[in-house]
């Protein structure tokens, strides 16, 4: 796997991010997956707004999780975001450690589909633009 296609962004959960035992409630983990993504799609040149711009959208249709350890208030997170399926839908795995003592509290991933946003249809293979910005062959 191509190193530029995986990017790691650090955060600590707010406190409005806990449940009254003081555990991340589970559905944050899903915007820190959304922070690393984004991060991720940045750093390849192709951001949500590029995507809009070049004609396509990419939703989430699928999202996996499995938690491991709870996530706590105080902890510093290490959130990476790895593409490892880019032909026809993109696939992200994600990893959460703790980084004070490098275990994994969470795996995860989420599969994205390209969809024309002037037809409204499904892209059955990855846009050009895409593949460009990965750096492969189209």
């Amino acid at each position: 796997m191509r190193p530029e296609w995986s990017h790691v962004v650090e955060l600590s959960p707010a406190f409005h991010d806990l449940d009254p035992m003081g555990i991340v409630w589970h559905g944050h983990y899903f915007k820190y997956f959304e922070i690393a993504r984004c991060a991720l799609l940045q750093r390849l040149d192709y951001d949500y707004e590029q995507m809009r711009d070049s004609g396509y959208a990419w939703p989430v249709v699928d999202l996996r999780t499995k938690y491991i350890r709870p996530l706590r208030y105080g902890q510093v997170l290490q959130v990476e975001a790895r593409i490892t399926e880019w032909e026809n839908r993109l696939r992200v795995d994600y990893l959460i450690r703790d980084r004070a003592s490098g275990l994994v509290h969470t795996r995860a991933h989420t599969l994205q589909v390209a969809v024309e946003l002037a037809s409204g249809e499904l892209q059955l293979v990855t846009p050009a633009v895409f593949r460009e910005r990965l750096g492969v062959a189209g």
